[in-house]
């Protein structure tokens, strides 16, 4: 069953349901798979490694939003200063790898320019099955980049692929956006109130 499945006559009405399932949604990620992933970032903030992101249309803003989460963010009162980049957010670098090869490789060729072995990558995708997201994780397996996939729906190929999945089991793209868009937000306070003392995390606002 989806949602909706029927129509709601009153939106208050919907907003109920609605959140209903975004929290269904967020709950059913698996702490281990979220500590797996906090993990790989953590560490590749103290390798200082470049850490990518990725996605298409709502997905694409919420891997442009991250760059903002991930390095301002994180590096507030830590002393850490992540290296974070979308790949998403360049149009005029996109719209020349789609127009001289082809839109499925617009991700994975900017990783073959951009990163390192031991770099971390980053795929937002509600269907886990964006052509040019999956070849973005087959560069990263091939090249010794770490990948955490951010998927819903089915899981898509992206799921099997990365060495972390963090799937929300949802079938509705706002709640599944959403979900991504709150965990983007959770692995980049997270790391960041562990790298601040208690007194400061107070004190602080994030």
């Amino acid at each position: 069953m989806t949602f909706p499945d029927s129509s709601f006559s009153a939106i208050g009405s919907y907003l109920d349901a609605y959140a209903e399932r975004l929290g269904a949604a967020l709950r059913s990620v698996d702490s281990q798979a979220l500590d797996a992933a906090q993990a790989i970032l953590r560490d590749g903030h103290a390798r200082d490694a470049m850490i990518f992101a990725c996605g298409n249309g709502g997905s694409a803003a919420i891997s442009n939003h991250l760059v903002c989460d991930h390095s301002r963010g994180v590096s507030c009162h830590t002393g850490l200063r992540p290296r974070i980049h979308s790949l998403s957010a360049t149009v005029e670098v996109l719209t020349a790898i789609a127009n001289d090869m082809e839109y499925a490789q617009v991700f994975a060729e900017q990783l073959r320019l951009l990163a390192r072995p031991g770099d971390v990558l980053i795929t937002i995708s509600s269907s886990g099955d964006s052509e040019n997201v999956v070849r973005a994780i087959a560069h990263a397996k091939a090249n010794g980049i770490a990948s955490i996939a951010l998927t819903g729906f089915g899981g898509g190929r992206t799921a099997a692929m990365a060495d972390v999945n963090l799937h929300v089991q949802a079938d509705n793209y706002g709640v599944i956006e959403d979900a991504h868009q709150a965990l983007m937000h959770v692995l980049a306070q997270f790391i960041r109130q562990q790298h601040m003392p208690s007194e400061l995390v107070a004190a602080c606002k994030f």
